[in-house]
């Protein structure tokens, strides 16, 4: 398990929304498109990267997710207190 990783996501409110960005990424469309397009979180101006954390820095959930992922995996929808994210491995 890498002790920092490199991470963009997508967060929404609904995991009705979440599932919509799943699909668009699935069908093909850029990751950080989307991320532009409807994420609530203010990384959404950078395509949802989150740049480089370390473990402690996320919340539980998030952190767990994103350390399971591989270089350039893409998690499933995670639910944490601040909505709905979609992950994305980039380093």
């Amino acid at each position: 398990m890498p002790n920092k990783v490199h991470c963009a996501h997508i967060l929404v409110k609904t995991e009705k929304e979440a599932h919509a960005a799943l699909e668009r990424i699935q069908k093909g469309e850029k990751f950080a498109n989307i991320a532009k397009v409807v994420s609530i979180c203010p990384s959404k101006k950078h395509g949802g990267d989150l740049g480089t954390f370390g473990r402690g820095k996320m919340v539980k959930e998030f952190e767990k997710a994103a350390f399971t992922l591989q270089k350039g995996q893409i998690s499933p929808i995670t639910k944490t207190k601040f909505g709905y994210h979609i992950i994305k491995r980039l380093e």
